[in-house]
């Protein structure tokens, strides 16, 4: 009997599910708030309320929390433990209470619910939280502990509570070039041609095409 109950555990422990190729966590809570574009990953313990999109091959880390409006482009990557918040409890009114015990929950209502949006080849580090009415910017990447508050520009290292600007990852010709390129939105056979770029360090470059 122990080892009928062992080998059952086991199963549910490691079951996942696939939805468009994505690879899903049988215990992450609340999947049917997301659309998966595709060759998602969702590993244990993430949490999921509102309306979420994912990207595609956009992958999340364990025990990832996103509540609210919240897009995220294609090719993100989240470490674990980070938290996106597009709601808020009111702050203007006599009480930022919502649950039941208060009036059967009617104050729920007055709660703020605004637009987070990130766009593609984003990285958010471990235990990184977002919050409010913000968009961040393509190739952004969120340092680990960040709590975002503002608009991060796109190609920025950002980090602190709250994030500041640290600095720009590439020039600006390169992130404008980077921005009209739009590899995130190639097909394979596109992205295959351009390969060569994903093994070129622009640190000091003035353009991406140069040999």
């Amino acid at each position: 009997m122990k080892l009928f109950v062992k080998k059952i555990l086991n199963y549910f422990l490691h079951s996942k599910e696939k939805k468009n190729g994505s690879i899903i966590s049988g215990f992450s809570r609340g999947l049917h708030n997301v659309t998966f574009e595709g060759k998602n990953a969702v590993p244990d313990r993430c949490n999921f309320s509102g309306t979420i999109f994912l990207g595609y091959a956009t992958t999340l880390g364990y025990n990832n929390f996103l509540h609210g409006d919240i897009t995220i482009g294609k090719y993100c990557q989240l470490g674990a433990d980070v938290a996106i918040h597009s709601t808020n409890h009111p702050v203007t009114y006599m009480s930022t209470y919502i649950n039941q015990n208060l009036f059967e929950g009617a104050l729920k209502q007055l709660k703020e619910v605004k637009k987070i949006t990130i766009g593609h080849d984003v990285w958010i580090g471990h235990n990184a939280i977002i919050v409010g009415n913000v968009s961040i910017g393509n190739g952004a990447i969120i340092a680990s502990g960040s709590v975002v508050t503002k608009d991060i520009p796109p190609y920025s290292i950002v980090g602190g509570v709250p994030a500041k600007i640290i600095k720009k990852r590439f020039s600006d010709s390169v992130i404008k070039e980077i921005e009209v390129l739009c590899w995130w939105d190639m097909d394979s056979a596109t992205l295959e041609r351009h390969k060569h770029l994903f093994f070129k360090d622009f640190s000091e470059a003035t353009t991406i095409f140069t040999p």
